[in-house]
């Protein structure tokens, strides 16, 4: 195998996977701007779940990331933290909604299959 080559190694095949656990809290932390004790505090109003490496190790995703980093944002600008967690779990949930009810106003629009 190459430098220039990723398909062996540990990380064969997850580079492109949003939710692979690749960061650990020091570095999710580092990337996000924050503390470790943010990251935690995340987690303890179940906004984000780490997962956990085979030492017992938080390890976050992109997509997890991603997720902190709004909440970050909100509480940059002065929501609690406890609500800002609250706030983007219920905006992921009216965009899952608003998605699905979309999928079946779609569904609805389209002619019934022909008999025969």
């Amino acid at each position: 195998m190459t430098a220039g080559n990723p398909t062996g190694g540990p990380l064969a095949g997850h580079l492109d996977d949003d939710d692979f656990p690749a960061y650990t809290m020091g570095r999710a932390a580092d990337m996000l701007g924050t503390t470790q004790g943010f990251l935690r505090a995340l987690g303890e109003y179940c906004l984000i779940t780490p997962l956990r490496s085979p030492g017992g190790h938080r390890r976050y995703s992109r997509y997890q990331l991603r997720i902190a980093a709004r909440a970050r944002e909100l509480v940059d600008q002065g929501t609690p933290i406890e609500a800002a967690c609250r706030i983007v779990i219920l905006e992921d949930q009216l965009e899952e909604a608003q998605r699905l009810n979309s999928q079946y106003r779609r569904a609805g629009e389209q002619p019934p299959p022909s008999a025969g």
